[in-house]
């Protein structure tokens, strides 16, 4: 039978803790500015040999002030040559990005100065130079960095956009890691106090009004965990890019559109019918927000069996987008005002589907339009019961800047603000151990009046699922909150 005295029997000792208390880590270091020619290159270490290391290649006596930077010439310890004159940096453990002993040297950027250096310290038998991404696993392992603070740095180096710099900023600073972490207690709290019902309530110690506050705090929780799932994807659109694409007739003007908004020969612009075959993305940044803007293939029936393969790759593009951009030619003079309209409306229907998603329509070709037909459009187009409609002309440009105020607009509405309101969930790991965090917590309700010892298991499960997100998982802290909360055994 699971109860919390089997836990503590299976679970007491972090067996991470202890390999590494008998396991001393090497020392390790790698070049941890960019590699090419540059002004100053940053060169790292960090173990239990990096003081030994900073006296050899710097011939100091004493280790110097930690972080306070300090000029020195750098030596080759085998070779005794002169490498460069840089500035170095102590950082004494566990005051470090690892938690560990680290020096950095700042020296010239240039490859035979970053390679002299590099070499220098490889020559050191107790140094060896460090794996992809070795020195934040290793913030992580000494408990510097959670989970989702080692994530948001990741997306932190690769942010593209202003908004996703944001964003991974927030989630470095431990915004998210904090709310998984303070749901993750309540539940370890809300799991100390029914395996203490279950091992202790016959010698009258815990009282029976535990449960009815367990069952308090399972609900709060479910409710929360709910709400944070309900997020419209926010933080992974914003941080892997929300897809928008162009969908129209042939000649519409989609990949001249495309063009417009690249700022670059894209996709290939013909007169001729049937031009685009397949679908053709380029990444851009709007307005701080990052786009995959995909051009596809006018939607027409074709006997030409490449063309027609092109339409339904344009068919299933249109089935992921976050946004749509439907493209019109208004040109051709078949629209009257009436069937405009109804066009519209119906187009408008059939792209948001069974799932609404954000519909954009930009009317194409204007400059070949009467102004007094333009008026009558942009009269027509105000119909609140339409999407943002733009009248646009990829020839002269006309309207370019509105459609791109739109679609930021538009961007902002889907991906929010993310220095506003509670943090969001930006990893599809994060939503699939929330998930079965929420469905252990469903089977907690089921079980509760049935089988407290299965409830109780319940609320295990849950609480490993968030400390899976955060990398802090543990069975000890349990026995620290028994004995604060309840008076056994004095």
């Amino acid at each position: 039978m699971w109860s919390f005295r089997r836990c503590l029997n299976t679970f007491c000792l972090d067996p991470l803790k202890k390999w590494l208390h008998n396991h001393p880590r090497d020392t390790i270091f790698a070049l941890s500015s960019g590699h090419g020619k540059c002004g100053v290159a940053v060169i790292r270490t960090s173990g239990p040999a990096s003081q030994e290391a900073l006296h050899l290649l710097t011939k100091w006596n004493s280790l110097p002030t930690p972080r306070q930077v300090k000029l020195s010439s750098i030596w080759c310890p085998k070779s005794g040559e002169l490498l460069d004159r840089g500035l170095v940096v102590w950082f004494s453990g566990p005051h470090s990005f690892t938690g560990e002993d680290c020096c950095e040297y700042h020296v010239h950027g240039g490859p035979a100065v970053v390679s002299g250096v590099l070499q220098a310290l490889g020559s050191l038998q107790m140094m060896r130079p460090a794996e992809p991404g070795e020195f934040t696993k290793r913030a992580f392992q000494n408990g510097k960095l959670d989970l989702t603070e080692v994530e948001g740095l990741g997306d932190l180096i690769h942010a593209e956009t202003e908004v996703q710099r944001r964003q991974a900023l927030r989630q470095m600073s431990g915004d998210l890691g904090q709310l998984y972490e303070r749901w993750s207690q309540q539940l370890l709290k809300a799991l100390a106090h029914i395996e203490a019902f279950i091992d202790f309530s016959e010698d009258d110690n815990v009282e029976e009004g535990v449960l009815l506050a367990v069952d308090e705090v399972v609900e709060t929780l479910q409710k929360e965990l709910e709400e944070h799932l309900r997020d419209n994807r926010r933080g992974e659109r914003l941080r892997d890019g929300v897809q928008v694409v162009l969908t129209g007739a042939t000649n519409a003007g989609k990949s001249s559109l495309l063009n417009v908004i690249s700022q670059k020969p894209t996709a290939i612009v013909s007169s001729s019918p049937g031009t685009t075959r397949d679908v053709i993305e380029a990444t851009l940044n709007i307005g701080g927000y990052p786009i995959i803007l995909s051009d596809t293939a006018g939607l027409r029936d074709s006997e030409d069996p490449i063309e027609r393969e092109g339409v339904r790759r344009a068919k299933a593009r249109v089935g992921e987008a976050d946004v749509l951009v439907a493209v019109l030619d208004v040109s051709n003079g078949l629209w009257s005002q009436e069937t405009l309209l109804d066009h519209l409306q119906s187009l408008y229907s059939n792209l948001q589907g069974d799932e609404p998603r954000s519909v954009i329509v930009a009317l194409n070709k204007v400059d070949l339009l009467s102004q007094e037909s333009i008026v009558n459009i942009e009269k027509l187009c105000r119909d609140p019961k339409l999407p943002p409609v733009c009248l646009l002309s990829c020839h002269t440009g006309e309207g370019i800047s509105n459609f791109l105020r739109i679609m930021r607009d538009c961007l902002e509405g889907i991906c929010g603000n993310p220095l506003q309101g509670a943090p969001t969930i930006t990893q599809t790991r994060h939503r699939h151990h929330l998930t079965a965090c929420l469905d252990a917590l469903g089977r907690y309700s089921v079980h509760r009046q049935q089988d407290l010892v299965l409830s109780a298991e319940e609320l295990r499960i849950a609480q490993r699922q968030l400390g899976a997100i955060t990398g802090r998982v543990s069975a000890e802290e349990i026995l620290d909150i028994i004995f604060s909360d309840f008076c056994i055994g004095k």
